[in-house]
């Protein structure tokens, strides 16, 4: 009897092509299209065309679940995603962090809750047409995540969160394929999404404005506040915290005879602060909601490249887990913009050994001293 397999399919070309290929593998396939995004003032979220969970691309993927002879359900996740990952992104944001909702997504929804369902549907494994790899390493038993063949289209930064148990349960059809050679397969399958333009943005944000998104559902975002220098002068006043991030150089309204760039965000204060370029480099990073991969603990430094945002290059550093769950990284050379809210991911030549969310820097803590060893009046 085949193995069942249950594809999420999010109506673009890399999801229906692993349908097909998994089907033409001799899998029980079951595609599942999950309905996620909210209603703002009447107008739904997933009426863009360009949102690769949106009403268009249900209907993609039931017409190649059509092409292809497989059942297709869409699943109405829209509370639980407004719940673990909108609301996070307007929390985060209120904290003067910058968040990465599709790494929350795919630790929340598409496996974690996609998975409960398969085994509803007698499902035994989940895929997803992400390009990334997993396996089980022989000798430890351990469930491995490793980069995909395509380096341009590696995904295995925001696939870091998956534990042990999902990553045993989860198939990357399309990790030894180039993004070429799937856009191929699809044409030579007369798939109808062949040539379907990928989805660049946020799948929840009905607009390209992010500031104009998160006034829509937390008009209380917008409070107020000083700009001012590493000195602690006043340079001129920001609209919130909220719709400004680590690096910033543009629209800050503030002249000065040099360029000052965005190095701090105190949302307890309301205050930004800039500064020149060099000030925007550190070396120490503390990360949250960390999750060990390839390895089962890491109390001592391992040598590692790390990456702090999705499309950057990695750098060496040494990364340990500190008593208190989080991971500590230390980079060899400083880095430049690291940004509280943003995923921190080291690797082992292409296999991903931990990752966390970052929550503060050697800056930030500095910061923090700064203002605790000030007595109370």
């Amino acid at each position: 009897m085949a193995l069942r397999v249950v594809v999420g399919m999010s109506g673009g070309v890399d999801s229906a092509v692993a349908a097909a290929l998994l089907k033409e593998q001799g899998y029980d396939v079951i595609g599942v299209t999950l309905n996620l995004s909210p209603k703002l003032d009447g107008e739904e979220a997933w009426e863009r065309d360009d949102s690769c969970c949106g009403l268009s691309a249900t209907e993609d993927a039931r017409r190649v679940a059509d092409r292809l002879g497989i059942p297709h359900y869409v699943l109405n996740f829209r509370d639980i995603f407004a719940d673990k990952v909108i609301q996070n992104f307007l929390d985060e944001y209120r904290q003067g962090r910058t968040p990465n909702p599709c790494v929350r997504c795919n630790d929340h929804i598409k496996f974690g809750t996609v998975l409960l369902k398969a085994q509803a549907l007698d499902a035994d494994l989940v895929a997803t047409g992400h390009y990334a790899r997993a396996h089980r390493d022989p000798e430890t038993g351990r469930a491995i995540l490793r980069k995909a063949v395509d380096l341009r289209k590696d995904q295995s930064y925001v696939l870091y969160v998956l534990t042990q148990e999902e990553l045993q349960r989860t198939i990357f059809p399309l990790g030894e394929m180039t993004k070429d050679e799937t856009r191929e397969i699809a044409r030579k399958m007369r798939l109808p999404v062949a040539n379907k333009p990928e989805s660049q943005e946020i799948c929840f944000v009905s607009q390209k404005n992010y500031g104009d998104f998160l006034l829509k559902l937390a008009p209380d975002i917008a409070q107020p506040g000083p700009i001012v220098n590493l000195d602690g002068r006043v340079l001129g006043e920001h609209r919130g915290v909220a719709f400004y991030t680590i690096g910033q150089r543009r629209h800050l309204g503030i002249n000065t005879s040099e360029p000052l760039f965005v190095v701090d965000l105190d949302a307890a204060s309301r205050t930004i602060v800039v500064g020149p370029e060099s000030a925007l480099f550190d070396t120490v990073i503390w990360a949250d909601e960390a999750n060990l991969v390839c390895v089962p603990s890491l109390a001592e430094p391992r040598l590692v490249r790390a990456r702090i945002r999705y499309h950057m290059n990695e750098a060496e550093a040494w990364i340990q887990q500190d008593d208190d769950g989080r991971l500590q990284v230390r980079f060899c050379d400083p880095q430049r913009a690291i940004t509280p809210g943003q995923a921190v991911v080291g690797y082992d030549e292409d296999v991903v050994v931990a990752g966390g969310t970052i929550s503060s820097t050697s800056r930030t803590r500095a910061r923090e001293a700064k203002v605790l060893a000030v007595p109370s009046a």
